[in-house]
């Protein structure tokens, strides 16, 4: 196994306003660690401090036992590292399916057409969109968006794949096609770190779950521990209120 991503005293701020505070936490290789928390507490924002999209104010990101902090560090190079599926799709709309997950790994990663196209045609089997290749986003529904994001991540081939709430923007019952595709990528051994608020599937799929609230991360453990038998109050709180939504 082993750490690949490792965060050291981690903090974010914007103005006066302070996000993220004394983050410490570590991603093994092929663990699944799911960030769970009230919207405002910082968990967004710390999955866009760990691919550079926002500029940490302090502390390490140690990637494979190097600092992608460091001046020195390429950032364009780490960034192919890490899958990005944000809430919103993010889809290419003047392009179609297939052309949304080659175009990516021909301009940055510069394999020829035909091994991007091999390599998308292979992803997007995986999440059940191979069918769809020429359709544009528009044609799309949100969930079947939101497994080409997921597909698009993949074809980059990268070390671990950030997740951030990939189901909020979802009609509900477009939630669960989703969810089975994350799963099934967990089970295949994929590095995940996911930003959720869907409890079940933290429950049933994460190795790990981090609870933050209000900028800090309160508690974190197994799943059956989090959710069993949760030892802050503020997570017992958090849990109760959540849970009795659904």
């Amino acid at each position: 196994m082993g750490k690949i991503i490792d965060i050291q005293h981690l903090s974010k701020s914007f103005g006066q306003n302070e996000v993220l505070k004394d983050i410490n936490f570590s991603v093994e290789k092929g663990e699944v660690v799911c960030i769970i928390g009230s919207s405002g507490s910082g968990k967004s924002t710390l999955l866009r401090c760990i691919n550079l999209l926002e500029k940490p104010s302090g502390g390490q990101i140690i990637f494979k036992g190097e600092s992608i902090l460091d001046e020195k560090h390429d950032t364009r190079a780490y960034r192919t590292k890490l899958g990005m599926v944000f809430q919103q799709f993010n889809l290419f709309n003047n392009h179609n399916v297939l052309s949304n997950c080659v175009v990516g790994q021909v301009r940055v990663l510069k394999r020829s057409k035909e091994e991007a196209r091999e390599v998308a045609m292979k992803y997007l089997k995986v999440v059940g969109m191979d069918q769809y290749i020429n359709a544009k986003p528009k044609q799309l529904s949100g969930g079947q968006k939101q497994r080409v994001a997921i597909a698009r991540a993949l074809s980059m081939e990268p070390d671990v794949m950030l997740f951030d709430e990939p189901t909020s923007a979802l009609d509900p019952e477009m939630v669960g096609e989703v969810l089975v595709v994350m799963k099934q990528l967990a089970e295949s051994g994929q590095t995940m770190l996911v930003v959720t608020h869907e409890m079940g599937f933290a429950k049933e799929v994460a190795d790990r779950v981090v609870f933050m609230d209000k900028g800090v991360i309160a508690e974190e453990g197994k799943p059956e521990q989090i959710f069993n038998n949760p030892t802050q109050e503020r997570t017992r709180e958090f849990l109760k209120r959540t849970l009795s939504q659904i």
